[in-house]
């Protein structure tokens, strides 16, 4: 990395990691601009995850055209490593430097910044020095929250996501990953990374996110670890931050007709369940969640309610499962 690249002592670091998606990138460091300026010794990298798409022109040309370059530095990468490999290449020189920030906020280039959601999450975090990583509140333009505090996955959670059957839910309801939206702060087992805020001493603890994982169950992974390493997370839903799902990735857009589910997904799954629970309890997962589909799928199909599942989504899975693929992560 250059001179000019050097990260700049700061507060709170921003990282927004973009792939593809400029327009979008440049949106989130328009919103980013007053909350920059209001939070003093904040500063924002943006990576560019060798897009080659023109992302680090227009990118850039933004950077220099808004005069963002006095509290923004861009870095382009030359290989796409995945999401947590694009975010470790900003976090790594940030945390090495001789005056590291107290807090790393990880934010999706496909976000809009709410006033005063910066602002927050570090004053949450200045308050509760026990607290290792915080959430925002994420939502739809119009204002309606998305979920986005989480509980970890489980062979229940994976029972009822498969079956989808209203009388097992409320037996579950315990376990389901996903539970209604907070509307105060609350521990919650972990956050989605679209705009999560870290203790710099958590990546001391568990280290940075794991860059074996391409893409999706990295936050999940990493925020099973801050805990494992007594580093909980909170959700804080004043911090509002507007988050048009799926953009950067176009697997999780619930606006869209479903695609295909990639292999690195199936990948990141796998990958999650053998590192943190061992492969029999992974293998009890996937059995869980196959057959519980299965009969979803029967159910669905005699009830004749609309499909909208991803395509293949079964035979993917069986595929990509650790009785066929092995345990090897």
């Amino acid at each position: 990395m250059s001179d000019e690249t050097q990260p700049i002592s700061a507060h709170l670091e921003i990282v927004v990691l973009n792939y593809r998606t400029p327009e979008l990138t440049i949106d989130c460091l328009h919103s980013l601009t007053d909350e920059v300026q209001a939070l003093a010794g904040t500063h924002v990298t943006v990576v560019d995850n060798a897009s080659g798409d023109g992302s680090v022109e227009k990118i850039q040309g933004a950077i220099t055209a808004n005069n963002w370059g006095r509290w923004a530095t861009f870095m382009p990468l030359e290989k796409n490593g995945g999401y947590a490999s694009g975010n470790n290449a900003a976090i790594r020189p940030v945390l090495a430097s001789l005056n590291p920030p107290p807090y790393v906020l990880l934010l999706n280039p496909d976000t809009i910044v709410r006033p005063n959601a910066i602002q927050t999450l570090v004053d949450f975090m200045n308050a509760n020095p026990t607290v290792g990583i915080a959430g925002s509140r994420l939502e739809d333009p119009d204002g309606t929250p998305q979920r986005s505090a989480f509980r970890f996955p489980s062979v229940w959670s994976e029972l009822d996501e498969g079956l989808r059957l209203g009388l097992v839910s409320n037996l579950l309801s315990r376990w389901v990953v996903a539970p209604p939206v907070s509307e105060v702060n609350c521990q919650t087992d972990w956050v989605a990374g679209a705009s999560m805020i870290v203790r710099r001493e958590v990546f001391q603890a568990a280290g940075l996110m794991d860059e074996k994982y391409f893409l999706y169950f990295e936050e999940l992974d990493f925020c099973l670890a801050a805990n494992r390493a007594g580093w909980p997370c909170w959700y804080v839903p004043a911090s509002r931050v507007v988050h048009f799902v799926g953009q950067s990735s176009g697997v999780t857009d619930t606006k869209r007709q479903p695609k295909r589910r990639p292999t690195y997904w199936f990948d990141s799954r796998r990958r999650f369940f053998v590192k943190n629970y061992g492969w029999a309890y992974a293998i009890l997962t996937e059995i869980a969640w196959s057959l519980s589909f299965a009969i979803w799928r029967l159910r669905r199909s005699l009830q004749q309610k609309p499909d909208t599942d991803p395509p293949q989504m079964l035979t993917d899975f069986l595929l990509n499962s650790v009785i066929v693929k092995g345990a090897e992560i």
